[in-house]
């Protein structure tokens, strides 16, 4: 049986974070929490070794993936355009209020990109990863909706949101699937079938 593990890792903090504002595609940088949260990301990830990293183009996740692998000796190996974070659309930047609820549809905003479209996306991004570095150990640097509307599509539960440069462990069988070891850090416990 050839596992591909995963470590899909959010990027740190940027200002928009801080402010609780969409970011969506908008390429926001990180902020000097963001790349003490990736510098630390080193210690959490270092016990594990790694074959690639590979991250989202967006400034804030390949910053945070430039930190991780300088930190593991290691150099990022490309970034993966289809994993840039979930276009929200005319809701980028804006914060809980008035103005962003009158954008709010069903399972989004106007103008914005559907969940399930970005989980197509993440998923077909990281099923590619999965046959081309099949039975190796990749870590990938991303975005939180992308993240958080993926694994809940791969393991078909819903997740709730991701942290800021945590660890959530992931892999993936060409047979059998996604299993998901840890989410926010913590030990994912499996679900009992019936």
């Amino acid at each position: 049986m050839t596992l591909t593990t995963f470590a899909l890792v959010r990027h740190g903090q940027t200002d928009w974070n801080a402010e609780r504002r969409l970011q969506g595609s908008t390429d926001i940088p990180l902020n000097d929490v963001g790349r003490g949260q990736a510098r630390a990301a080193v210690g959490i990830l270092a016990p594990y070794e790694w074959d690639a990293i590979v991250s989202s183009p967006l400034s804030r996740a390949a910053e945070t993936a430039d930190l991780i692998a300088e930190g593991l000796g290691l150099s990022v190996a490309r970034r993966v355009p289809e994993l840039i974070e979930r276009s929200f659309g005319p809701a980028e930047g804006m914060q809980a209020g008035p103005e962003l609820e009158a954008l709010r549809v069903p399972g989004g905003f106007k103008g914005a990109e559907s969940e399930d479209a970005a989980a197509d996306r993440g998923i077909a991004a990281l099923e590619a990863l999965a046959e081309e570095f099949r039975g190796q150990r990749l870590l990938v640097v991303t975005h939180g909706t992308l993240l958080r509307v993926t694994l809940s599509r791969a393991i078909g539960q819903t997740l709730t949101s991701v942290d800021n440069a945590a660890l959530n462990l992931a892999h993936h069988h060409k047979v059998d699937g996604w299993n998901l070891e840890y989410f926010n850090g913590e030990p994912v416990m499996a679900a009992t079938s019936s």
